[in-house]
């Protein structure tokens, strides 16, 4: 089976983006991953670099009247989320490919995504559970499943489906709960009974992130350079990693977010991904002095982020650290 990948991401994202192919070209021979540039810049840089698993396509060839119609009334994350089955859809309708599964730009992958889909079997949707620890449970606002990786085959259902959940987010995507709505993503939700041919992934190592990664403890394997690591007690290899709200500062620290994250999980998972994407950054820069990469930002300031960081320090989450402390081996 040829897989097909599609993401998105702007110049904020692109060492995560690039890191995240990079990580799937060494565990996956057999697919293509789509690559839509949200900006001028990581398109050009994309095409230059000239990603031999990729396709390359700019805002200008998959923006269409009805995306430009609402993308004045959406924040640039907002547009985002908006766009995301517009992506999968655009693949299916212009290019020879039977499946598209999109993948957000700051997953990793540690071994091949085929276990996934041969699970799938013959359904045309593939869903993803966010499988919060309890201590982090945010279903009811966030959604039952994580719009991270989502897979539609092209019939008739998996069509029905997509087509749907474009027409939902064009009329409404926004960073904010209302009336059960949250983004792209809580309508997800009722897919099940909805619409036919959905599968919810069972496999554990599909969609470890910080929200989960409580539930388990870990052994890594010898081999380093692929990262592979199992869980103890019912073992499963881990198939992706996602390292959502991680952020990079520009006084030289970076931030995983606000969930108890353990040494091991830090030298596991973190240490080795920021360490590409610093070395990614490193090498982009040669070329693009004055550009980051990584999309460093001003860390927050004032009374209210001191209260914050009280408050996160007292509960053992504040996970801002020195850059440096990611940088040995």
């Amino acid at each position: 089976m040829h897989y097909n990948f599609c993401t998105l991401f702007d110049s904020n994202y692109l060492t995560r983006g690039i890191a995240m192919y990079n990580s799937l070209n060494r565990v996956c021979s057999n697919f293509t991953l789509y690559i839509f540039a949200f900006d001028n810049r990581v398109h050009d840089i994309l095409k230059e670099r000239n990603l031999k698993n990729a396709v390359v396509i700019s805002l200008k060839e998959f923006e269409d009247a009805e995306l430009l119609k609402v993308k004045p009334t959406r924040s640039v994350a907002e547009y985002c989320w908006t766009s995301t089955s517009s992506t999968v859809l655009y693949v299916l309708e212009n290019f020879d490919a039977d499946n598209c599964t999109y993948i957000d730009a700051d997953l990793y992958f540690y071994s091949s995504p085929a276990p996934l889909f041969e699970e799938m079997g013959d359904k045309s949707i593939l869903l993803t559970e966010h499988r919060y620890s309890p201590q982090y449970n945010k279903e009811v606002k966030s959604g039952k499943y994580c719009v991270q990786f989502v897979t539609f085959k092209k019939d008739e259902k998996g069509l029905k489906a997509l087509r749907w959940w474009r027409e939902r987010c064009l009329e409404w995507c926004y960073a904010y709960y209302e009336d059960g709505k949250f983004g792209d993503q809580l309508y997800l939700d009722d897919w099940t009974t909805r619409f036919e041919g959905v599968h919810e992934l069972q496999h554990q190592g599909g969609g470890l992130a910080a929200w989960n990664v409580q539930q388990y403890e870990f052994t890594k394997a010898a081999d380093e350079f692929t990262g592979k690591v199992s869980a103890t007690g019912e073992k499963f290899d881990v198939i992706f990693y996602h390292f959502h709200y991680l952020r990079f500062f520009r006084n030289g620290e970076v931030e995983l977010g606000r969930r108890t994250l353990t040494d091991q999980v830090l030298s596991y998972f973190y240490k080795p991904y920021i360490r590409e994407l610093l070395e990614l950054k490193d090498e982009i820069s040669k070329n693009y002095p004055g550009f980051d990469p990584n999309g460093a930002g001003m860390k927050p300031s004032g009374l209210k982020a001191s209260l914050i960081t009280v408050y996160r320090k007292i509960n053992k989450v504040y996970n801002i650290f020195e850059i440096n402390k990611f940088l040995s081996r």
